[in-house]
């Protein structure tokens, strides 16, 4: 019987004894640099349409272990790059790029190709005046369609449905942000202000110490008042058929992704929905421990938030 992965991990995580551990990586490096500098990169057909680490993932360990670009292999990141603009571009991919890293100046490179060199100047010492203004000509001077937001340690950009966020401090970007996890709060908060600067302004949104990020969303009592107090009754209004049919739905499939979900009508009746988030999901993996919070999670809280207040609250407002 050969040995399982399983095996080696086990023996990682209960080895005393140092010196076994440290051989048993090394040899796991060996393999990985033979990999990548050996066998893939050097057939260039095999490297661009079939790489032999499942989408350059191997590239990613490399990128967010501070590695500098000579500690990669150059032809497969300049591929890997490649796909990401392609895709940014709208134009046919081997596969779709998503939860890619790239280095800063690459991204700024793929995404504002002209102002680049500026801008990962002025990203790299924080000097936001600069950089924003370039941003924002983008947007109001060269009809460029994205919304962006900086909070202490990232800046998140939305191009369409797509997130890719700045990691500051490491000067490396994640791209079309999908399933990777979200690594703190502080980021979580921040995507969830840019789609509410976008989509639902008057949500109200705050952050609980280091425990949650807490979104509240009303449903307005003269909303509340014409749903119908029978299910089934023909010719049911929009509000009547969602909240009879779909909205306990929405709710039981949040709580896989929210630490709470809390309902409770205000002073005035009406409907207040508490949403609590943390990193980490009501997930469990084999081991029993909790599937941290990705982002692809994150849209399904924030479609959901959408659908209340787009059609529940904002016809009310008007």
């Amino acid at each position: 019987m050969q040995i399982q992965p399983d095996d080696i991990i086990k023996f990682l995580n209960n080895e005393s004894e140092m010196k076994f551990k440290s051989e048993l990586i090394d040899l796991l490096r060996k393999r990985i640099d033979k990999l990548c500098f050996e066998e893939c990169q050097i057939d260039r057909i095999q490297c661009t349409l079939t790489p032999l680490c499942t989408r350059r993932f191997l590239l990613k360990l490399r990128i967010k272990n501070d590695l500098k670009l000579e500690d990669l292999p150059k032809f497969c990141y300049s591929v890997h790059k490649g796909v990401v603009e392609r895709f940014f571009r709208n134009k046919t991919v081997v596969y779709r790029p998503y939860d890619a890293f790239l280095y800063l100046i690459d991204f700024l490179d793929v995404f504002f190709h002209g102002d680049y060199r500026k801008l990962n100047k002025y990203v790299s010492f924080k000097n936001w005046n600069e950089a924003f203004k370039i941003f924002d000509d983008r947007i109001q001077n060269r009809n460029e369609k994205f919304e962006y937001l900086l909070t202490d340690n990232y800046l998140v950009f939305k191009f369409g449905d797509k997130i890719h966020v700045i990691f500051l401090n490491e000067q490396y970007v994640l791209c079309n942000a999908n399933r990777e996890n979200i690594p703190d709060l502080e980021l979580i908060q921040g995507v969830c202000k840019l789609y509410s600067g976008i989509y639902f302004p008057e949500v109200k949104m705050r952050q609980e110490h280091s425990k949650h990020v807490e979104i509240t969303v009303k449903v307005p009592y003269d909303v509340l008042s014409k749903i119908s107090t029978e299910p089934s009754i023909k010719n049911d209004s929009k509000a009547d058929h969602y909240f009879w049919n779909t909205f306990w739905e929405d709710l039981n499939a949040l709580t896989q992704y929210c630490d709470e979900i809390n309902l409770q009508m205000d002073i005035n009746q009406n409907l207040e929905i508490t949403l609590y988030l943390s990193t980490e999901t009501n997930v469990y993996d084999e081991e029993e421990n909790p599937v941290p919070l990705r982002f692809r999670d994150l849209r399904l809280i924030l479609n959901f938030i959408n659908r209340i207040y787009q059609d529940y609250y904002i016809v009310w407002v008007e």
